[in-house]
């Protein structure tokens, strides 16, 4: 479908004296499944509010297809809303929920016949049309709620967490059938969600935020492999973010950087910071090696814990500059040859190693829920 380009033009909403919106801007080209992605009083749920119409911001724009939508009522604007709870008519049946807002279009019965049942096949519910709410899994409910926002055809679709009453197994299953009805119908979603997950598997982008501003913008695998502050890196994802000395370039494109003792190079990040940092990597990208393993970027340490999560194993080691970092073995079926009291090697390889300069070395607290 053509349009569905928004665009927030320094977009600011306040309660009282609390910020929810702080100035943000955003570029959500048609068709792109965009996350806003944060904690519980992030502003992620105002902004969502914002471009469906339910709030009125206090500055800026909020653009559709070029035409700025910050006065214009909810029911002129062609967006459409999913809740969290589906808003499902319990009196009415599947059918008549659906068909609900055609109710003040200018569409003949036989014509509300056929788009309801083209909506109803188009989230796998035919058959069950007669139903009402209370006969239906919550995972139908959800689609019950899809198909009425879609039935009308409009430019964005916004989904303020929808899955967030599913159990964790209908939760997956749900997320890629969510994103290949996105790529189905090619309207622009919007989805707001404070799973991480989520936000990886089935956005093209998605924007992390945090005290109503963006901390950062960008494809799943930019965010989640270069994260520009330690609050991203620590938010999206697991992470080993410790405390360091940065010394700038090494003269071979990388960052030297000190934790206690032990002089490393870190490849990716703030390669010339200097004086205090952060430095920061995944533990998928951790190697664990055999006590007394010499190379770059290694360090003694002592396994804390191992603890089993069926695919992999979280092994929490002791560095020995007083850091504790996890590193994520896969589960190959075999047992594993580290026991708590292990002394091994830990390596960080530089490339997997990124510095991150002071900005911020905490997560902001969070601001009240009621502005989520």
């Amino acid at each position: 479908m053509a349009g569905g380009e928004v665009r927030l033009v320094d977009l600011v909403k306040r309660f009282a004296d609390v910020t929810a919106v702080a100035g943000i801007n955003l570029e959500m080209p048609p068709g792109e499944f965009f996350s806003l992605l944060g904690p519980s009083g992030c502003g992620k749920t105002t902004t969502l509010r914002l471009i469906a119409g339910f709030e009125r911001p206090d500055e800026g724009q909020i653009l559709l297809d070029g035409i700025d939508m910050a006065e214009v009522p909810p029911h002129k604007r062609n967006v459409n809303t999913v809740f969290q709870n589906y808003a499902l008519f319990p009196h009415l049946t599947v059918e008549e929920n659906v068909g609900f807002g055609l109710r003040y279009k200018n569409v003949t019965k036989q014509e509300a016949r056929r788009k309801i049942a083209e909506a109803l096949s188009l989230v796998r519910l035919e058959g069950l049309g007669r139903r009402r709410p209370s006969q239906l899994s919550c995972g139908q409910q959800q689609r019950v709620a899809l198909a009425r926002a879609l039935i009308l055809n409009p430019a964005v679709l916004l989904l303020d967490e929808p899955l967030g009453a599913l159990d964790a197994k209908l939760r997956k299953a749900l997320q890629i059938e969510l994103k290949a009805l996105q790529e189905e119908v090619g309207i622009t979603f919007i989805y707001v969600t404070h799973d991480q997950e989520e936000a990886l598997t089935m956005s093209d982008r998605l924007a992390v935020m945090s005290n109503g501003r963006v901390e950062q913008v960008g494809t799943p695998s930019e965010v989640y492999e270069e994260p520009r502050t330690a609050y991203v890196a620590d938010f999206l994802g697991v992470s080993n973010l410790m405390d360091a000395q940065a010394a700038g370039p090494n003269g071979s494109g990388g960052c030297r950087v000190r934790l206690g003792e032990f002089e490393l190079v870190a490849g990716q990040g703030e390669l010339d910071a200097r004086g205090t940092a952060k430095v920061v990597i995944r533990p998928e990208r951790v190697r664990l090696q055999p006590q007394g393993t010499a190379g770059e970027n290694c360090i003694p340490g002592m396994v804390e814990r191992v603890v089993y999560v069926g695919a992999t194993m979280q092994v929490f080691v002791h560095l020995a500059p007083g850091q504790t970092l996890q590193s994520w073995v896969p589960n190959q079926g075999e047992a594993l040859p580290y026991a708590q009291g292990t002394p091994v090697t830990v390596q960080l390889p530089s490339g997997a190693l990124r510095v991150l300069a002071t900005s911020p070395s905490e997560a902001p607290a969070a601001e009240p829920a009621t502005t989520a």
